[in-house]
């Protein structure tokens, strides 16, 4: 038989089919209702007949969750964009990346000369006991048991709620798309429903909301299917709005825990100056009253906005949610390209919504300067400009951008560190919100045509691997991956964090994550780890005084 190798290593590590060298670990800290994880990488000497045969089974405390779920490689063509590279990713090729979090098949085979892992996740419940606890991994090969113990050492406190508004734009257009599903059929809510699960248990807390259809990632005369919340009914020249689905929506998104609604952005994007895609019952039947085919000015929809907001914002009072609901002008506006756009668009619907209520991502400044914006969301690579010219009160974001220069990001080329450290990052700052465009978009860009994101991870090419969403559409629901994974893991970083400062103060915490900016930081899983260990270290302190 073949010699069959087992290494345990963290969760931050990404496991090429070819191995690599990776430094084992054997346990870590955690605080009580904390998710911890780690991978165990298998693989086995050539020589044998190919393919062995395992049956794989956990021995941990009953009080654990433990699931174990195999890290499957996926398709990249485009890991590094063009002049991206700053020799911080870990390839810039085409190939087979590790990336997709499935279930154990029925059959487990380890593949001898190829290198997998297995992805272990320890949920550790709120009322148990500090201690040690070992979960115990067996590999039973033939006639031989291979075993991995990673010790959970829980410390004597519970990790405080999450505090930081988390928003990873859900395309529920692209559940229907790609499932074959009638829009808002049953099939398609079951999807919603799902996905929505999905999305609260990696740390989203708040969810793009189309109350019509969304006017993001879309040619100029081109439309996404239609897909809006509220229905429109314009008879002489008068409107009136059913608030049915979107009510149900809310629900769902309560059910599972998520409280904060990012109303879908109100004009097109890139400062085009057209309203969104709007259909409506008129005397006619069903028309598209407005679109690409509708200016912001002059087509009557500032009538519109006039009758269309304050029953929003009844709607949402009335189901207790207006409070904890943001606004979008559109998205992306550059200066001082769009300046004039904006300004049009913006007092359009300043007077009925809250001005502390409205964010766009922005990452010019001026807008904010000029009091169109009172709560910019930035891109990482801007935010040191904001912060040098008195801006402080702003939410931070990424997406295709920023690709190099070292900054923080998710992609499937770059190192898993890169994605976790924006935890760190994001207390460093103090910033409160944190965007994220692409949970679920599985169209080609410009929302051109639908992808398989199992063979496409780009988009049809046209952002780097991994970029455009983070869960995956599996047959029975979604599928998670290591970056989503990670990245939550970074968002209990800031939990650690914010309870650590309750008893030392914010500016010792800020002393032990030391020099810290979103593109400098350590350069290494193990230094981003020693970060967290570090802050477990002097809560175990803290904690037994």
């Amino acid at each position: 038989m073949a010699k069959v190798i087992l290494k345990q290593l963290s969760s931050l590590e990404k496991v090429f089919l070819e191995g690599g060298s990776f430094e084992e670990i054997f346990g870590a800290s955690a605080l009580k209702g904390e998710r911890i994880s780690w991978q165990i990488l298998y693989t086995a000497e050539p020589g044998g007949t190919g393919k062995l045969k395992a049956d794989v089974t956990v021995k941990a405390d009953p009080c654990l969750n433990v699931c174990l779920r195999q890290v499957e490689n996926v398709p990249c063509s485009l890991p590094c964009a063009l002049n991206a590279d700053d020799g911080f990713y870990l390839k810039t090729t085409p190939g087979l990346y590790p990336d997709l979090l499935m279930p154990l098949d029925e059959v487990f085979l380890i593949k001898e000369g190829l290198s997998y892992s297995l992805f272990v996740t320890c949920e550790i419940p709120e009322e148990i006991d500090a201690g040690e606890y070992p979960v115990t991994v067996s590999f039973a090969v033939e006639d031989e048991i291979l075993e991995k113990t990673f010790t959970v050492t829980v410390l004597p406190a519970i990790l405080p709620k999450q505090e930081t508004v988390y928003t990873q734009w859900f395309h529920a257009d692209c559940l229907a798309s790609y499932y074959g599903d009638e829009v808002f059929s049953e099939a398609h809510w079951t999807r919603i429903d799902q996905f929505l699960a999905s999305a609260a248990r990696i740390g989203i807390n708040m969810i793009l909301t189309p109350v019509f259809t969304l006017a993001l990632d879309t040619e100029v005369g081109v439309e996404r299917p239609t897909l809006q919340l509220v229905d429109v009914i314009r008879k002489n020249g008068v409107y009136s709005f059913g608030f049915a689905r979107l009510k149900r929506w809310i629900d769902l998104c309560k059910k599972h825990g998520i409280e904060r609604f990012e109303i879908s952005h109100l004009f097109s994007q890139w400062g085009t100056g057209f309203a969104p895609k709007i259909m409506a019952e008129t005397e006619n039947g069903t028309e598209k009253i407005f679109g690409w085919h509708t200016p912001v000015v002059g087509s009557g929809y500032d009538e519109f906005l006039k009758a269309f907001l304050p029953a929003l914002v009844r709607m949402l009072t009335e189901e207790g949610v207006f409070e904890s609901c943001y606004f979008h002008v559109f998205d992306e506006p550059r200066y001082p390209d769009h300046l004039e756009a904006y300004k049009t668009a913006h007092a359009m619907i300043a007077d009925f919504l809250p001005e502390d209520q409205l964010m766009d991502a922005i990452s010019h400044r001026e807008f904010v300067e000029m009091g169109l914006v009172r709560r910019p969301v930035t891109i990482t690579s801007s935010i040191d400009d904001f912060f040098q010219h008195d801006i402080c009160d702003i939410w931070a974001y990424t997406c295709c951008f920023p690709n190099s220069d070292g900054y923080s990001n998710r992609f499937l080329a770059m190192p898993s560190y890169r994605n976790r450290i924006t935890g760190f990052q994001l207390y460093r700052y103090g910033i409160e919100g944190f965007l994220n465009w692409g949970y679920n978009f599985y169209y080609s860009q410009l929302s051109r045509k639908v992808i398989d994101p199992f063979r496409d991870t780009c988009g049809d090419d046209g952002w780097s691997g991994g970029d455009t969403f983070s869960v995956y559409p599996g047959k029975d629901g979604p599928l998670e991956s290591l970056r989503s994974e990670v990245f939550f893991e970074g968002l209990q970083d800031i939990r650690a964090c914010k309870l650590l400062e309750r008893f030392i103060g914010r500016d010792a915490v800020l002393a032990l994550l030391g020099d810290i900016t979103f593109n400098r930081y350590p350069r290494s899983n193990a230094e981003v780890l020693k970060l967290r260990e570090t802050i477990n270290r002097e809560l175990a302190k803290n904690l037994v005084l």
